[in-house]
């Protein structure tokens, strides 16, 4: 008897989950990413780049709103690509003036790659119009609506991608 009160609960939690508000959630972040796509696409072409090229900058930004440093391992990582297409990489972006190398105060043998200020600045001027459209949008919402839904995408993130 408790087993199947078990199962029964797990199938309206499965039944719960794929209707309503959680499908709703799914469908806005499905929304959101297809339009995020095709603003990162426009800013790819915006700055003549390719998308690992792009995804890389991404990361180095997001990497440094946390506070962390971004070594070329760090990159290679996140992109899923080899030492060598991440030293191709950081030698297109830096000769773009995008990024710099820097010797790695933890280790000084290594080194990390940090976003450059022009670089930076391009990003916001490119995409400062978003964000700032972006931000007014959330202005909408209260405090604790907006930490209950940092914390839905922030799981939906992990469970795509655990390392995000």
């Amino acid at each position: 008897m408790g087993r199947e009160d078990e199962h029964e609960r797990e199938g309206r939690r499965e039944s719960a989950t794929s209707a309503g508000p959680a499908r709703d959630v799914l469908l806005a972040a499905r929304a959101f990413s297809a339009a995020s796509d095709r603003m990162m696409g426009a800013l790819k072409d915006a700055m003549r780049m390719n998308a690992t090229d792009l995804a890389a900058l991404r990361l180095l930004i997001i990497r440094e709103d946390r506070g962390l440093p971004a070594s070329p391992r760090d990159i290679a990582g996140h992109l899923r690509i080899s030492t060598a297409s991440t030293s191709a990489l950081i030698d297109r972006l830096a000769a773009a003036g995008h990024v710099r190398r820097e010797p790695d105060p933890r280790d000084g043998r290594g080194r990390l790659v940090a976003l450059t200020r022009a670089s930076r600045e391009e990003f916001v001027r490119r995409f400062g119009a978003e964000l700032a459209a972006m931000r007014r949008a959330l202005e909408a919402f209260t405090p604790a609506e907006l930490a209950a839904a940092a914390r839905v995408i922030g799981a939906m993130s992990a469970a795509i991608d655990p390392e995000s």
